[in-house]
Parts: C-alpha cells; structure tokens; sequence
C-alpha cells in the first residue's frame, strides 16, 4: 500500500523496464545508412569497372590503328626504294620519258613519265597509272577487308610507284626524278603515300688518254 503523498516516479511509464526501448529506431537507421552506402560503393566500382574495360578495348585499337599505319608506310617505302634502284640501274636511258596512262606497267618493264604527278596524296586510290611493283612472297597480297590474327603480312593490294621527270641537275652531271609511292595494309581505308626527289649522277672519269 503507498501512503499517502508518496508519488512513484515510474507510474504512467508502460516502457518502464524495457531494456529495448529507444534503441530499436536507431538501430534501423543505421542498417539503412549501411545499405545505401553499400550500394554506392558498388555503383562507383562499376562505372570504374565499364569506364576501364573501355579504356582497354580503346587502347587495343589505337595499337591496331598505328600498326596498320606502319604497314602501309612500309609497303609504300618499299616500292620507293625499288624505283630508286631502277633508276640507279639505268633503265631510265637519257630521254625526258613519256606521257604516262593508264593502265599500270609491270615493274619489270617501268617507266618515266614526262607528265609529273602533283598531289599524290589526293589522287584516288589505288593509283591506275604507274608501274605496279612486284611484291616479294613474304607480302602476301589479299583483297579482303581486314587483317586477322594468321595475316599479318597479308596487304589489300600491291604498292605501285610513279616516277616523273625533272630535268637535268644543277651541275649538269645528272638527271633529277620525282618517285611517288603508294602502299596499302590490311584494307582499302589504311593507304600511305611517300615522296622523294631522286638524283641520278653521271661519274666523269679521266682515263688519261692522249
């Protein structure tokens, strides 16, 4: 029995004696805290996953693209060099060539055209006048688009060169040509075109003669 006046400090409290009471709603919001910011976490690893998987399959690429730059640019110096032999050679002979049309010509008969060829890089490709070289059997030439893991020394098309005539050198002594040459990689849109003015010296020896 309580006295009278006597007040108990826990009458009207229902939640006296719960040991859970006041924590329950804050260890919910916690969990929720972790959720989300699980969830972002896994959100920012995979963008950073997608983001680097690109990044990989670009870079690949950028190889690819660079390496068929550099066939092209080969196969286009190659034939250069061919018509510089030609030349050194003296198959040229002493006149000023001929006026150069299509089709192209065998490497093994050439030709110098009295007409130069300006603007090489912007004529349509593949060139139809000119001489087309004769590639050796390691370039193997495949008019397929593309060029696959077994093909890498497969090339769309044969390099051709164009050699123009441009007149006696300075001294005298030698005869100046212009030789453009055209080379493709593994497919018609990875073409290079070089250029080079070359110098064919007539050598004066004096054999002492009377």
């Amino acid at each position: 029995m309580r006295r009278p006046g006597h007040r108990d400090a826990h009458h009207g409290d229902p939640h006296h004696g719960d040991p859970h009471h006041g924590g329950r709603h804050y260890g919910g919001a916690q969990r929720g805290m972790v959720l989300v910011t699980a969830l972002l976490l896994l959100i920012v690893v995979t963008i950073l996953a997608v983001g680097l998987f690109r990044s990989f399959g670009l870079d690949e690429k950028i190889a690819g693209n660079v390496r068929e730059k550099h066939r092209a640019v080969n196969a286009a110096e190659t034939a250069e060099e061919y018509a510089e032999w030609w030349l050194a050679a003296g198959n040229a002979g002493t006149g000023t060539g001929v006026v150069c049309a299509p089709p192209l010509v065998s490497a093994s008969t050439g030709e110098v055209c009295s007409n130069v060829l300006t603007n090489a890089w912007t004529l349509p490709m593949p060139w139809s006048t000119g001489v087309a070289y004769a590639a050796p059997a390691s370039m193997t030439i495949t008019p397929t688009l593309g060029v696959g893991p077994t093909e890498q020394n497969s090339y769309y098309y044969a390099p051709t060169f164009y050699i123009s005539y441009l007149g006696p050198s300075p001294n005298g002594l030698g005869t100046l040509y212009q030789i453009d040459a055209a080379g493709y990689a593994g497919s018609p849109d990875t073409t290079a075109v070089v250029e080079s003015t070359y110098l064919v010296q007539q050598s004066v020896r004096d054999l002492g003669g009377q």
